[in-house]
Parts: structure tokens; C-alpha cells; sequence
């Protein structure tokens, strides 16, 4: 039997919610999410009564009773004193992809309302039996830190933190807490649905022995651990072994490549990705067939859209020429190349944004600087047109870590921030937790 004090309260706490102004909780009405409603209503009663509480329900428009099922979140909420909002996708609905475009649907509306709340987090109620269906699907796919499963906190949109408070819960007990509370709660059909791979997922792990549901558990906390491990190890080395002496340019002093070689492995992966602008961190036995090239002599090649220049001096990595964006119109808010967003100040300038290339200024590199690579990686900067700095046009371009632009869990925090750090991308926000450690699960 699900123990509130003694178990989801304790992770209440631990993840600092008497601390918090205001929360958001994404609820569906289904058992996990309205035991998290009614648990976290508890809580805030009796620890941490200033703190305001936002029901939220995404209605996909996907089920003709999803609507009738919001209105009866919204009647529940409305019981037990909890503001409610309703928050409906009506945009039209891709032929295919469709599970994929919910889910990043879902997270754009639940960002919208946490920032319209000025809320400190948004509380989902992923359990442990998500936990495990998500590292199956992942083993599936051969996918090496996928295996760490989900994050307890993860950063979307580089702007309000998810915090999954109910990872260590189980789904049955949760559903005995609501029927000792006399509570019903809504059966997602979706949830038996063959067509998608979380329900099919689900399906297969109910018939397999419960030793095999706790090791899926257990591999998603050791690789948390090594995932949490390994990025603060690469940070370190980050921050005493990297530079960048002009925007676009990163430099990696040969001494990181003869000390740790996992991190340095993982390190070159973040910042190929970062310097290309890519969603996703290079494949690592390539990169690692390029690392063990540069422990041995000069190399030059390109990777996820980046020039990776091994010499005597040490790594230096930028963006490659090759698949820049074409000229367009500066859009305020937009990310240009998978490296920059762009932002228009008070008064600014109709512009057209572009690479640099030929236009680049091709001035003496001075500080030592290799002029061939520096000349290379001014030439990929992005200018407006006509030719004027981005502040005498009334526009910023500021650097966005690429992998992590979307979702940054609390696993790769401690190495996201030296990343921040070494290329001028903002700071990170704090968690908010008091005296605990999310990074591992």
C-alpha cells in the first residue's frame, strides 16, 4: 500500500516543493496523474500552503470523448479548490508521425501555461512502470545513454523544468490510494491501442516475469549513475582544458586528449554537435575512430556538420561550409542553423540573415590563432544584410547548445553548463530543489 508520508511526500520534498511560488501538474484524469493531483493538493495543504497549484489537461482533439474527459478533469480540480485550464491542439493533425507530433505538442502547450504562471516546474506523473516500458523501447533500439530511461528533472526549452516526482511509485498502488480516497479516475483507451509502441510495450512487459520489470528499473538507475558520473567528469575537463578564442571556434588543448578518454570521447561528441548545430550527438564509434586519428597525428575532417582540425596544438572544431541556411528573413525568436537564436531588440531593422562567407572579415587572427580555420569559421557566423553588426540593427544571435535546445534532463546538467559556459550561451536555470541530488534517478 502506497504510503504518502513516507514515500511520494518524501520525493515532494526532496524535490523542493514547499520552496516553490507556483506549480503547473499536467493531468489527463487517468489514475497516475489524478493520484498525483490529489497526493500533491495533500502536500501543499499541510507544508507548503503559498504555493500555487495549476491543473492543466492537454486535449489532443485525438478521441471523441476527449473533450467530455477534460471537462470532468476540470470538474475534479474545481472539488478540490485547484485552478484548471484546458489547453486543446486544433492545429491539423500530421498523417503520419502522429504520436510523436502529441507528445511535442503537449510539451509546447504545458511550457506555454507554466511560463503564463510564472510557475517554478511542471509536474508530470510518470511512473516506474513508464519508466521501465520507456528503457525496453529503448533497448530496442540499441540506444547507449537512452538506457538511463527518464531524467527525474529535465529543462524544456532551456526555460521551465519537468519534474517527475512519481518515478519510484508503482501504477497499482497509486490506484489503491485513489480507491481508499473513494476517487475514480478516466481509462485511456490508448493506453490497449496495438497501433502505438507504448501500449504495445506495455502489453509485452505485463506478460513477462517481474524479475525482468525490476532489471529494466535497475539498468535505468545504473546508467543514470554512470550517465550523471561521466558529465561531471567531461565538465571538468571542460572547463580546464577547452576554449573559444572567437565565436565559432573551439579549441581543445592536447592535454585533454591524453587524460580521461571516455570523457574526452563524450567531450568532442557535445561540442561537434554544438559547433554543427545538431540535434543529436555524432555517432561514437565514428568518433571515436576520429579521436584515436588525432591522438596520433593530424587530421581534418568533418562530422555532424562540423570541421574537427586535429594539429599539434590540439583539437579545433567549428562549423563546416557545407548545408548553411540560404539567405531569409530575419524572424524574431527563430534558430538560425541549429546554433543561433536570434532575437529582435526595440527598433530593429527589417533584415535578411545570412552566413558570413566571403563577406567575413578577414583581418589578422592575432593571439596565434590558426588563420585558416579562423577565416573558416567567421565565414559560417551568420551577418544581417546589409552589412552592419547584429547591435547596430537592433538584433541579438545568441548560442544555443544544440542537443540539448529541447530537453536537457538533470543527468548531462553539470556538463550543459560548462558547454554554456565555454560558448556564451546563457546560464542554465537552477532546479528547484532543495538538498537533493536529481541527477541521478
Amino acid at each position: 500500500m502506497l504510503n504518502p508520508e513516507g514515500d511520494v511526500f518524501r520525493s515532494f520534498s526532496a524535490c523542493g516543493l514547499e520552496h516553490c511560488s507556483s506549480l503547473v501538474i499536467a493531468i489527463s484524469g487517468g489514475s497516475d496523474s489524478t493520484a498525483l493531483l490529489l497526493l500533491l493538493k495533500d502536500y501543499r495543504d499541510r507544508f507548503a500552503r503559498g504555493t500555487r497549484l495549476l491543473a492543466a489537461t492537454v486535449d489532443h482533439g485525438l478521441r471523441p470523448d476527449s473533450a467530455a474527459e477534460a471537462a470532468a478533469v476540470a470538474d475534479l480540480a474545481e472539488r478540490l479548490g485547484i485552478a484548471h485550464r484546458t489547453l486543446r491542439w486544433t492545429e491539423p493533425k500530421p498523417a503520419s508521425g502522429l504520436a510523436a507530433a502529441a507528445r511535442e505538442a503537449r510539451y509546447d502547450f504545458l511550457a506555454q501555461a507554466a511560463r503564463e504562471a510564472a510557475a517554478d516546474a511542471i509536474l508530470t506523473a510518470h511512473t516506474a512502470e513508464d519508466q521501465a516500458e520507456t528503457v525496453f523501447m529503448r533497448m530496442q533500439r540499441g540506444q547507449g545513454f537512452g538506457l538511463s530511461g527518464m531524467a527525474p528533472a529535465t529543462l524544456l526549452d532551456s526555460s521551465v523544468w519537468i519534474l517527475r516526482p512519481l518515478l519510484g511509485a508503482r501504477r497499482e498502488e497509486l490506484r489503491s490510494y485513489l480507491r481508499q480516497r473513494n476517487v475514480g479516475w478516466i481509462e485511456d483507451q490508448s493506453n490497449v491501442d496495438v497501433r502505438w509502441e507504448r501500449a504495445r510495450t506495455r502489453m509485452e512487459l505485463k506478460s513477462r516475469p517481474k524479475a525482468e520489470f525490476e532489471k529494466l528499473l535497475e539498468t535505468a538507475r545504473s546508467n543514470a549513475a554512470l550517465r550523471s558520473d561521466l558529465g561531471r567528469r567531461a565538465a571538468s575537463l571542460i572547463r580546464s582544458h577547452a576554449r573559444q578564442p572567437e565565436s565559432g571556434l573551439l579549441h581543445l588543448a592536447p592535454a585533454l586528449l591524453e587524460t580521461d578518454s571516455e570523457a574526452a570521447l563524450y567531450i568532442l561528441r557535445i561540442l561537434i554537435a554544438v559547433s554543427g548545430g545538431a540535434p543529436r550527438l555524432p555517432d561514437e564509434e565514428r568518433t571515436r575512430a576520429l579521436l584515436m586519428r588525432a591522438a596520433v597525428g593530424p587530421v581534418r575532417a568533418t562530422l555532424s556538420r562540423s570541421l574537427i582540425a586535429s594539429r599539434r596544438d590540439g583539437v579545433w572544431i567549428s562549423r563546416e561550409h557545407r548545408g548553411l541556411p540560404a539567405p531569409g528573413p530575419a524572424i524574431d525568436g527563430m534558430v538560425w542553423d541549429g546554433r543561433f537564436l536570434i532575437r529582435a531588440g526595440d527598433g530593429a531593422v527589417p533584415s535578411l540573415i545570412a552566413p558570413a562567407g566571403a563577406s567575413a572579415d578577414a583581418a589578422k587572427a592575432g593571439n596565434g590563432l590558426p588563420s585558416s580555420l579562423l577565416r573558416s569559421a567567421r565565414a559560417c557566423m551568420p551577418v544581417f544584410v546589409p552589412g552592419a553588426s547584429p547591435a547596430e540593427r537592433g538584433w541579438t544571435a545568441t548560442p544555443v547548445l544544440s542537443p540539448w535546445s529541447r530537453f536537457l534532463p538533470s543527468f548531462d546538467l553539470e556538463v550543459a553548463r560548462a558547454v554554456a559556459e565555454l560558448t556564451g550561451a546563457p546560464g542554465i536555470p537552477d532546479l528547484p530543489c532543495a538538498g537533493h541530488n536529481v541527477t541521478q534517478a
